[in-house]
């Protein structure tokens, strides 16, 4: 049993994933509040799949980019968790949440995480029948520069409002833009990622493992 937490920004997300299915699930918005409300919903979690602590055999945690404080605050919860349990550790790119929920076999795909000031932490993402595959780097732009350094067609996901959708209508006419629902990132499908990575044997260091945070 995985669990997998995800406080990258104020759209909080856990669950729990046996590797074949995901047993539950709770995803909230939490703005900055995922200091004092984190564990009691692990907690709630656990009580709703009819689990104990002690069934996980694995945690995977979201290490942005996003929020500095949400990022660090699953971060460190993490790592005390896989410490007093001795459980392997496995940290997974916000974007490539985001990223995996939606393949395409044609149509590269950018995902986008707001990072404040008209700013979007973001990155391109090839086309695949299994996502993620980044195309480029990390990014951390204005939309305007983000869309400059971008080619159509493309597809678009994540924190998206009216006036930046519509702005991204303007640049390009046919951009698929995925609806707000469908762009939540959901800590079943980060822990989808990171069983993907645990079946091949792999895990990071608790110590080593870091936030990532993107600057301009």
């Amino acid at each position: 049993m995985l669990l997998a937490l995800d406080t990258a920004t104020d759209n909080a997300s856990i669950a729990l994933h046996d590797g074949a299915q995901v047993w539950a699930e709770i995803s909230w918005r939490s703005r900055r509040r995922h200091t004092v409300e984190l564990a009691p919903q692990v907690d709630a979690l656990l009580r709703l799949a009819g689990a104990a602590p002690g069934d996980l055999t694995a945690l995977a945690v979201s290490i942005g980019p996003g929020s500095y404080a949400g990022t660090r605050v699953g971060l460190s919860f993490a790592k005390g968790l896989v410490a007093a349990l001795s459980l392997p550790l496995l940290g997974i790119p916000s974007l490539d949440i985001l990223a995996y929920a939606h393949p395409h076999p044609t149509l590269p795909l950018v995902a986008l995480i707001a990072a404040g000031r008209g700013r979007y932490n973001w990155a391109l993402y090839a086309p695949a029948a299994a996502l993620p595959q980044r195309q480029s780097a990390w990014g951390l732009d204005a939309l305007p520069a983000l869309l400059a350094r971008c080619t159509p067609p493309l597809r678009f996901v994540g924190d998206l409002d009216a006036a930046a959708a519509a702005q991204i209508q303007a640049w390009d006419a046919a951009a698929t833009l995925i609806p707000p629902g469908l762009g939540l990132r959901r800590a079943g499908v980060l822990a989808e990622l990171a069983w993907q990575r645990r079946r091949r044997g792999e895990r990071d260091d608790p110590i080593l493992l870091e936030p990532i945070y993107l600057t301009t």
